[in-house]
């Protein structure tokens, strides 16, 4: 099925044409949704539209910031800033925030104009216009920072942090092409589920392309960002090498 919402040689898309199930596309199933549920979902499709919250300068620091966090280098890419915006402009929070942070409206503007003068501060420039591996490497910081339980510009670092995954993460997954990527057949309700068991799939589902287990790669990528996250330290000067202090070249004790 494909309807007014999807055009034909869009059908499967994925953020940055990535995914383990190919020619699975949760829209085809929307015609067994209830309309309040297909409403919503659909809505999160359509083109972004003039910002309701952030200024032009906060929407540029936003999609740099969160293009990197989520890895979209390429298209297509999820609009997680639109979809932040939106939700901000409709001061749509989660219920609660620290106690130590203003409410998120407030400290998503703090934590972006801390971004561009941590940018300007780096290189005379702002944070989206830096190169992306003096935007990761700023990013590094913060992320060090909290994990220090240290302050970043007058905002609790690890808080920040988890504002921005929060808002991020909920937005890059409420969109129809992540559930692509993941093999997510969308609300189970009115449809519900027949087949039951192991590998026991419903009609409208896809198996997984790669027949092995994910675990071992997995562990490759977490050395690989543990190496460049050393890497970034050092380049901040945050580390320091092994016997810089040490005659002869050799490690502390």
């Amino acid at each position: 099925m494909t309807g007014p919402y999807r055009a034909p040689d869009q059908h499967g898309l994925t953020p940055q044409g990535r995914g383990r199930f190919p020619g699975f596309d949760v829209l085809d199933e929307v015609h067994r949704w209830d309309m309040v549920t297909a409403g919503v979902v659909l809505a999160r499709l359509a083109p972004p539209v003039e910002l309701s919250f952030f200024s032009l300068a906060e929407n540029a620091c936003a999609v740099a910031l969160m293009d990197l966090l989520l890895g979209q280098d390429c298209e297509p890419r999820v609009p997680v800033v639109a979809l932040i915006d939106a939700r901000l402009a409709a001061d749509e929070t989660d219920g609660w925030h620290y106690d130590d942070m203003p409410r998120d409206r407030d400290a998503w503007r703090r934590s972006l104009a801390a971004l561009d003068e941590d940018a300007d501060d780096l290189a005379g420039r702002p944070f989206a216009e830096l190169a992306r591996e003096d935007q990761a490497a700023l990013l590094q910081q913060v992320q060090q920072l909290g994990a220090d339980g240290s302050p970043w510009r007058g905002l609790r670092a690890e808080h920040v942090w988890g504002l921005w995954t929060r808002y991020g993460c909920t937005a890059f997954y409420s969109h129809p092409w992540a559930w692509n990527e993941m093999g997510f057949p969308g609300p189970a309700y009115p449809r519900g589920y027949k087949n039951r068991g192991v590998d026991a799939r419903e009609r409208f589902e896809v198996a997984d392309s790669f027949d092995r287990d994910p675990v071992p790669f997995a562990q490759r990528v977490e050395r690989a960002r543990a190496r460049h996250a050393e890497l970034v330290r050092r380049r901040l000067g945050h580390d320091e090498r092994p016997g810089d202090h040490e005659p002869g070249g050799g490690s502390a004790a």
